[in-house]
């Protein structure tokens, strides 16, 4: 079968636990780009947090953010599409968080912004300060998530973390009941609350079939339960060893742990070597 797309999650897909690309997984990208196939990335990651991975891919193609809720133009640096909160139902959820103690990273216009600090935030300031200033992410600490919600254009989502996982579960049952947003885990410890109706699936069908182009032409990469939309509409969805067994199930594919060089081996199968 031939396929036109390939679609690849960040991190735990992609990117190894120090938020690299294997050199593999480069060589057989540019090969595959080489044959005519097209790259897109499709993350959970803010569309400012993005730029060392779509640099390294050279990449010409939009890039789907925050699961789908907004398709970015990298290169034109502007929102192409997008399904934000309202301001109503962020400060809704910002008052839940308040009330459940749970802190909120707010993903929103060109930076995220929180009010207090969290081991997640923590992690990713201390891996941006490696990066060249033009690449690091923009993070903003605000007084009042609430407040800062009122001031700012478009709220993209909210990234959640939590050490006690249930108290995550139970808060999510919470949003969706009494707001009525969606909520989808992107990491052990983190669950993203977005507009209902956004999805990483959903976006990147609408993008592919602007292209004149259906699922069935795509390749789908992921590891996490955000993935599974896309995995599971994708003409061959790819689930990463590293994954759960409940995604694994979603994907037609399992194969080796992001640390493994198993997207390489995938795409070499599908796409001929081309000389340089």
């Amino acid at each position: 079968m031939t396929f036109k797309v390939i679609a690849l999650d960040l991190d735990g897909t992609l990117l190894t636990p120090q938020k690299k690309i294997l050199p593999e997984s480069l060589l057989a990208l540019q090969n595959a780009r080489k044959s005519g196939a097209k790259v897109v990335i499709v993350t959970g990651r803010h569309h400012v947090a993005i730029h060392p991975f779509y640099q390294a891919l050279e990449l010409d193609t939009p890039a789907i953010c925050c699961n789908g809720v907004l398709l970015y133009d990298y290169i034109g640096k502007r929102v192409l599409t997008s399904d934000p909160l309202l301001p109503d139902q962020a400060t809704q959820l910002v008052t839940l968080l308040d009330t459940h103690n749970i802190h909120g990273l707010m993903y929103a216009d060109d930076a995220m912004f929180y009010s207090e600090v969290t081991g997640h935030i923590t992690r990713t300031e201390t891996w941006a300060r490696t990066l060249p200033e033009h690449q690091r992410p923009v993070f903003k600490h605000v007084d009042s998530l609430g407040v800062t919600a009122r001031d700012v254009d478009k709220i993209w989502k909210f990234a959640l973390t939590d050490s006690d996982i249930d108290k995550l579960k139970n808060f999510t049952q919470v949003v969706e009941r009494e707001i009525g947003l969606t909520c989808e885990w992107s990491w052990h410890d983190q669950v993203d609350i977005a507009q209902t109706g956004n999805s990483k699936g959903k976006r990147l069908t609408q993008w592919v079939e602007s292209l004149g182009l259906s699922m069935k032409d795509v390749i789908a990469f992921g590891d996490n339960f955000n993935d599974v939309s896309m995995l599971q509409s994708a003409g061959l969805g790819v689930a990463m060893g590293n994954a759960s067994d409940e995604v694994k199930a979603c994907a037609n594919v399992v194969i080796g742990t992001n640390t493994e060089s198993s997207i390489a081996e995938v795409l070499n199968q599908y796409f001929e070597q081309v000389p340089a």
